[in-house]
């Protein structure tokens, strides 16, 4: 396990609330931004947010989720496990199966910690 994959996930519009233009990050700041950057660098992840985020009611199942990125359960479910780790996705458990959802405004700050001040 890396040294990042350790940490505690934190509130991404925490580690995102500063566009990184507009001040050193510190070192903290920059190791969760990092975190959730890589978590975003994977295709299958962005697939899967991507799905999620246009499914009805913003929100899918896991056993939805399978077939469209062509990948495993098991593949599947530590893909979103990542990205809930990261702050980016919520999960809800209904009987045997999990539900996912965009943490609302998660994205957002991610795009804003790359923007410039003032564009």
């Amino acid at each position: 396990m890396s040294p990042s994959a350790a940490l505690p996930a934190r509130d991404v519009a925490a580690c995102c609330a500063t566009p990184v233009t507009s001040a050193p990050l510190g070192a903290d700041d920059a190791l969760e931004l990092a975190r959730v950057l890589k978590a975003l660098a994977d295709p299958a992840r962005l697939r899967l947010l991507s799905l999620i985020a246009a499914a009805d009611g913003e929100e899918a199942c896991v056993c939805d989720l399978t077939a469209p990125v062509g990948l495993s359960q098991p593949t599947v479910s530590h893909h979103l496990k990542t990205l809930v780790d990261t702050g980016l996705l919520t999960r809800d458990r209904r009987g045997s199966w999990a539900f996912y959802a965009l943490v609302p405004g998660a994205l957002d700050a991610v795009a804003g910690a790359l923007q410039r001040p003032g564009r």
